[in-house]
């Protein structure tokens, strides 16, 4: 902005947005300095640069205010973790898909992880038929996105939670 700009030759633009043409640095900053305001290079590597005469402090207020905005609009989601074991009873698991349904209701993502320990690694079966039995408790409001796979000596699987029409 100002004096730190370098090019000789600007293509300036006035407050209100009406094109000024093309014309040297020392006439844009004489410009700008008639009417108390900054001139702010918006596009620095176009042919020929430009540049606008703006007020530089309410420029980076707005600027802040939009980024503010557009922040607020975001939603953040998060990935919370259930653990389950092989040999898991049957009330347990009920126990968990509720935990697991109040997650996805609040719209988490849903990282499902089943460890094995020491031989359980021989009951793979049983641990695959557990998380297809989670899947389905938690089936109204969540999708499979990652089917369970092997990573190490965990079973992992991925939900997400249905996104309403």
């Amino acid at each position: 902005m100002n004096e730190e700009i370098r090019d000789k030759e600007l293509r300036v633009i006035d407050n209100d947005g009406a094109q000024l043409g093309i014309m040297s640095l020392e006439d844009a900053l004489a410009l700008a300095n008639e009417k108390k305001l900054d001139l702010v290079s918006i596009s620095p590597n176009a042919k020929p640069p430009v540049c606008k005469i703006l007020d530089y402090g309410k420029y980076r207020y707005e600027l802040q205010k939009r980024e503010k905005e557009a922040k607020k609009k975001q939603k953040i989601t998060s990935v919370k973790e259930i653990r389950l074991s092989t040999f898991i009873e049957a009330h347990d698991i009920q126990v968990k898909a509720n935990t697991a349904t109040k997650f996805l209701k609040d719209g988490d993502r849903l990282k499902v992880s089943l460890r094995f320990k020491g031989r359980e690694k021989d009951y793979a079966s049983k641990g695959l038929a557990v998380m297809n039995q989670f899947a389905e408790l938690v089936a109204p409001v969540g999708t499979i996105e990652k089917k369970p796979e092997f990573e190490g000596r965990s079973l992992i699987m991925i939900v997400a939670p249905k996104m309403d029409k």
